[in-house]
């Protein structure tokens, strides 16, 4: 019998600690992977649409596998440094299309999922395929979270002929508060959130919109965590090619990269650019540096990998007071042309076996015209 008690006792301590370990990796760890959609529909164009039986079988895996949580849920999380539920996970849709309302809200309902739809209200019932004023009134009433997508969708790095930098900025700046205004009018709250239009932006425009307050959604892959730039968050592509719940399981469960330097540090890339060097100082603390691996059109970089001493960094820099750093640098040899590109950046976590730290550098190239193609 003593035995027994002893062998229960330590038991008990094992189990203690162990569930301790969990709550500490969770309370230090909010991660939080952001899904995008547009259509929800078997008759819109295949690139930014899932069909409802494919939309059913992302809800259900999530059920299963994932807390869902709202934006706000993010927000305050990244603020005050927050803990997420392990493996969280926000939903959100880009453009106010009617088939949200037909097709994907019935099931969001069902499964009890908070969800939010970046809008532009010059488009909201300007066609029988957008909603109405009337249904985004109720739909908020229901629940589901609307937000700036700018007022009618347009490139927000294009630059009008014969103007200035600072025109520009004073424009883009109007559009924004324009487009917050309307809706908040419509459905009474403001969140200051901005999904960029096509992902697009830059460094100014990310400046200026940390000076309004805002958080910014950008298209680029990866998830997040409150030291993930508060103006270019990420968000998992869903729809589309990337509809496939097999390659979308491991994003679902990624960890965001604690990167803390970039270069460049602004997306954009002239035209015909030919080669591009990029470094990224990363806190490799939790994964193995030569297990870090970046890919740029699906070719794997040659990356070089130097130790970074912590003394040539601020101390507000420093994720984490513990930081392993190093340096990862590569080259891009291939010529930019107009659109829009990334890298993609990996590594699998020593402590959370199956999962891997993610991260995207979008670049945007104009043509030679200076506009950007959708």
């Amino acid at each position: 019998m003593a035995i027994s008690r002893v062998i229960r006792k330590s038991f008990n301590i094992c189990a203690f600690i162990l569930l301790m370990s969990i709550h500490s990796i969770s309370v230090a760890s909010p991660h939080v992977s952001i899904l995008q959609y547009h259509h929800v529909s078997e008759t819109t164009p295949d690139i930014t649409s899932i069909t409802p039986t494919k939309f059913v079988e992302h809800l259900e895996y999530l059920s299963e596998h994932h807390t869902v949580v709202s934006l706000e849920d993010v927000e305050e999380s990244i603020k005050q440094k927050k803990a997420l539920p392990e493996f969280a996970v926000a939903i959100t849709f880009d453009d106010g299309y009617k088939n949200i309302l037909e097709n994907a809200h019935p099931l969001l309902k069902q499964y009890g999922y908070a969800y939010t739809v970046f809008i532009n209200p010059a488009q909201i019932g300007s066609s029988p395929s957008q909603l109405t004023w009337e249904e985004v009134k109720q739909m908020s009433k229901e629940g589901v979270t609307f937000a700036n997508h700018t007022v009618d969708h347009a490139h927000l790095l294009e630059m009008l002929e014969n103007e200035s930098e600072s025109d520009w900025l004073a424009r883009v700046k109007r559009d924004v508060e324009m487009a917050e205004t309307i809706i908040t009018q419509q459905v009474g709250y403001s969140r200051k959130w901005l999904a960029y239009p096509f992902g697009e932006f830059d460094g100014r425009l990310k400046n200026m919109l940390s000076e309004m307050g805002y958080l910014a959604f950008g298209q680029q892959s990866g998830a997040a965590a409150w030291y993930v730039d508060l103006q270019g968050l990420p968000r998992f592509p869903a729809s589309g090619r990337y509809a496939d719940l097999n390659s979308l399981k491991t994003k679902l469960r990624s960890l965001a990269m604690p990167v803390i330097k970039k270069t460049p540090n602004d997306p954009k890339v002239k035209l015909n650019t030919s080669s591009l060097a990029v470094s990224l100082v990363v806190d490799t603390q939790d994964f193995l540096p030569d297990r870090f691996a970046c890919y740029y059109l699906g070719d794997k970089m040659d990356v070089s990998i130097q130790p970074v001493s912590k003394s040539k960094l601020a101390a507000h820099e420093l994720i984490n007071e513990k930081a392993v750093l190093h340096n990862f640098a590569f080259s891009i040899n291939r010529k930019f042309n107009p659109g829009r590109s990334r890298v993609n950046c990996t590594a699998p976590s020593l402590t959370r076996g199956g999962r891997f730290y993610w991260y995207s550098l979008p670049f945007f190239t104009a043509t030679a015209q200076g506009t950007y193609p959708d």
